[in-house]
């Protein structure tokens, strides 16, 4: 079984639209593109570096894979632009687009199913960057392995978020983190089984359960 680990960057507000600069992904009237320049340092660098280092293939979304390949092959010789060059690119597209980026191929059929399939075959790790309307369905469908995720100290109050409204409850287990010299938290999580809720209210009070009646017929 091949592992599928989602690399993102996101603020504390969980979007992570247009990471990288300003004319990556301006739809919806997304104006902030380029919000991580600020605070990249060489540790995120060598650690983003050490994430490619190794054997994998790319899963990528149609406009992901379009802001890719329109800058990798022309990004000289340094670690990410080798390992993403390398890498075989599984792309989810509904059309019938040129994948021109060397090692590129489209995914066939129901693209869910399709990364199912890949799962569950031989070969390196995969990694999906970005592609934020094609994770909502692979998270959905309990096919996220890991998490890496770059998580930034400022809010942007709107854009596409990692997990969406409608995201299934899904608890997580941190395994690793680390922070940057710009306040940066890098964390590494695990799926961990469905979400256990739990109370600290003991034994209700008259009060209490008055209140809830209250909570219950404002809901009505």
């Amino acid at each position: 079984m091949r592992k599928l680990i989602s690399i993102n960057h996101v603020s504390l507000d969980g979007v992570m639209q247009s990471p990288g600069g300003p004319q990556e992904d301006p739809r919806n009237g997304f104006k902030l593109g380029g919000w991580i320049v600020p605070y990249w340092d060489e540790q995120m660098g060598e650690r983003l570096d050490q994430a490619v280092s190794g054997a994998f293939d790319l899963l990528l979304g149609r406009r992901t894979y379009e802001i890719f390949a329109a800058h990798w092959p022309y990004a000289g010789k340094n670690p990410i632009a080798d390992g993403f060059n390398r890498a075989t690119k599984y792309v989810a597209t509904r059309g019938k687009p040129e994948l021109d980026w060397v090692n590129s191929q489209a995914l066939q059929g129901d693209a869910v199913e399709a990364v199912r399939q890949l799962k569950s075959g031989t070969g390196p790790e995969i990694q999906i960057y970005g592609s934020s309307s094609f994770l909502q369905a692979l998270i959905a469908a309990d096919l996220i392995d890991e998490y890496l995720i770059w998580t930034y100290p400022l809010v942007l109050g709107r854009g596409k978020r990692l997990f969406e409204e409608g995201t299934p409850p899904r608890a997580l287990r941190l395994v690793e983190t680390e922070q940057s010299s710009t306040g940066v938290i890098t964390s590494r999580y695990l799926p961990d089984g469905p979400v256990k809720p739990g109370s600290f209210g003991g034994h209700a009070s008259k009060a209490e359960l008055a209140r809830r009646r209250r909570l219950a017929a404002e809901e009505a």
